[in-house]
């Protein structure tokens, strides 16, 4: 299992030198980049100014992919995290109209929004792996019923379980890379450790696409990505029906 720490408290303290690191990341942002294209391509067919919230935001790599992404058309962008620290990393950027943040659990989404508040597209990159186990499925539903008939959700997260090759990979670029260099910029050491373990203890793929099923998406669809993460992390795309 992953490490047992407070993994909220730990992106707090770490949250200052985040951006630094995952700059270091070769391909993190066009990765990233490119998840979003994906929700915002099929956004394009449910009309102009779509609703999007960015669940697990952090300090707004993601809400900035999906603004680029959208483009002009945007309707609101509303960024969710846990953590405080990473939040005010990300509202202390310049954003155009339309973006918005807020503190919270991902886990707490129908109170954070209104339970009658319908969105057209949710994005979780980096998340669903920090919710714990017994919660995912919960979430996955809540996320369902946030979305309008027709909405789409793009989850980008890592996944190796069951890959020997794949966990190995994995495995050379956080002890050599991730690891000492989290701890170098003052991320500190716990936070990083439990990222590695993080992913290795996550679902499988099949594991994802069945937990969507059971939450009634369809059109469940995994992307690979390109370079050294292709195996090692994936874009799964899935639809409310209409």
């Amino acid at each position: 299992m992953a490490d047992h720490i407070d993994v909220t408290r730990a992106f707090d303290a770490g949250a200052g030198r985040y951006d630094v690191l995952v700059a270091s990341n070769p391909g993190y942002h066009a990765s990233l980049a490119a998840a979003a294209r994906q929700l915002a391509n099929r956004l394009r067919g449910l009309g102009a100014g779509p609703d999007v919230i960015d669940l697990g935001c952090g300090t707004g790599a993601s809400t900035k992919a999906l603004v680029q992404a959208l483009g002009p058309g945007i309707g609101t962008i509303t960024g969710i995290d846990a953590s405080q620290g990473m939040l005010d990393r990300a509202v202390s950027k310049t954003w155009p109209a339309g973006v918005r943040f807020r503190q919270g659990r991902a886990q707490d989404l129908p109170a954070l929004t209104g339970a009658t508040q319908e969105v057209d597209g949710v994005f979780m990159a980096y998340l669903l792996r920090n919710v714990p186990d017994s919660e995912r499925d919960s979430l996955l539903r809540s996320v369902f019923d946030q979305l309008r008939p027709g909405g789409w959700c793009v989850l980008h997260e890592y996944s190796v379980a069951g890959r020997p090759a794949a966990i190995a990979i994995w495995g050379i670029v956080c002890w050599l890379v991730v690891i000492p260099l989290g701890t170098l910029t003052g991320g500190g050491f716990g936070l990083y450790r439990y990222l590695w373990r993080s992913v290795l203890d996550f679902d499988t793929l099949d594991t994802v696409t069945w937990r969507l099923h059971q939450a009634r998406f369809v059109e469940v669809q995994i992307y690979p990505t390109r370079g050294w993460t292709r195996g090692v992390l994936h874009t799964v795309v899935a639809r409310r029906p209409r």
